[in-house]
């Protein structure tokens, strides 16, 4: 990942505690293993939570679309499989 994320203009309406969580875990997933980026994933949300911070739909794919730059095709389309299937897993506990 470099660091042509952080001119992204979507980040301009981002709450800056939200910002510096995601400077902070784009550092933490660029020194990641690509196959362990989904639990790192996983890792980075529990983290927020327990900061008290949730990312909205919006946000999470301005976070994914960021953390998967320069991915091959096969490795976003599995990162937007975990992200399909994390959003069902959420949809299960919050009934």
């Amino acid at each position: 990942m470099n660091s042509n994320w952080k001119q992204d203009p979507r980040l301009k309406k981002m709450n800056p505690q939200k910002l510096s969580m995601l400077t902070e875990f784009a550092k933490q997933v660029e020194s990641t293993p690509k196959d362990q980026l989904f639990t790192t994933l996983i890792s980075l949300n529990a983290q927020a939570s327990q900061k008290g911070v949730e990312f909205n739909d919006e946000e999470t794919d301005l976070l994914i679309s960021i953390m998967s730059d320069g991915m091959s095709p096969n490795e976003k389309q599995r990162i937007n499989t975990l992200r399909l299937l994390s959003q069902n897993l959420m949809k299960r506990n919050k009934k």
